[in-house]
């Protein structure tokens, strides 16, 4: 079971959040056979709420947000001649916390992140408490001299790299991207163009400075994803959110009918 398209597949972007959690786990494993004996991957998770009408309360994994109600109260007496204030119920249903997780090299011997790798996530791209913690991350990273690598595979919501997009070349602001920052030279971001139409490249990732980088080979673990998640039974005929655009759009429609999936 292989996707039909030699790179990312853009209908996994609808399904975002398993694809997600399959990456993260898939790509700590396979750091982990690279990296030297000091140096372990664990992944690991932030969580924040985020609700559909707007609302949003920062928690802590052990912190739910509880509804609570008038109805099936007693009803006190008033005292005659006192005014009873009638209230407008407002219902607000139970905003669930969002659990997102990325991959810490960790130096074992010093007590150290070496590295943060992170797949961004909607949460991450979108306006609200999870780009705003994700922003604040970033910094954190930035003054604890981690190094960071940023995969985005999804086109959805604003860029939040790093690096600032403005910087980018416009012909290299393909649909899928990387950047990574590394802490030997906090004044250079490496900035990676993943064009549709070509297979996901394998990206380096920093370590200590003594060491090689290892390589990340992303197209494995696309393939990986399609392939455990049973993404052979996606709907290649519905309209893509967001839609491709210009010779992308012409080549995938192309392309998925020459594989009968249109």
């Amino acid at each position: 079971m292989k996707s039909p398209f030699p790179g990312m597949d853009p209908y996994l972007e609808e399904h975002w959040g398993d694809v997600h959690s399959r990456l993260v786990i898939y790509a700590c494993d396979q750091l982990q056979d690279l990296l030297p004996g000091a140096l372990l991957a664990r992944v690991e998770e932030r969580v924040f709420v985020e609700s559909d009408e707007g609302w949003k309360r920062t928690v802590y994994p052990d912190v739910r947000v509880i509804e609570h109600g008038l109805s099936g109260g007693t009803v006190a007496i008033a005292e005659p001649g006192v005014e009873v204030a009638e209230p407008w119920l407002i219902h607000m249903k139970e905003a669930e916390p969002a659990t997102e997780t990325f991959i810490e090299i960790l130096d074992v011997g010093g007590g150290r992140v070496v590295t943060v790798v992170e797949f961004l996530s909607l949460s991450n791209k979108q306006p609200g408490d999870g780009q705003d913690k994700y922003v604040q991350k970033q910094e954190e990273l930035h003054l604890g001299k981690v190094n960071v690598v940023e995969i985005e595979l999804l086109r959805a919501g604003q860029r939040v790299f790093m690096a600032p997009e403005a910087r980018i070349p416009a012909a290299r602001r393909t649909p899928y991207q990387a950047c990574i920052w590394r802490a030997k030279s906090p004044e250079l971001w490496e900035h990676y163009a993943f064009p549709l139409q070509k297979p996901l490249p394998a990206v380096r990732i920093p370590l200590r400075e003594q060491d090689a980088d290892v390589l990340l080979q992303l197209q494995p673990l696309i393939d990986q994803c399609y392939r455990n998640g049973r993404y052979h039974t996606l709907n290649y005929r519905q309209p893509l959110d967001p839609p491709l655009q210009g010779d992308d759009a012409t080549w995938a429609d192309e392309l998925l009918r020459q594989a009968g999936k249109r």
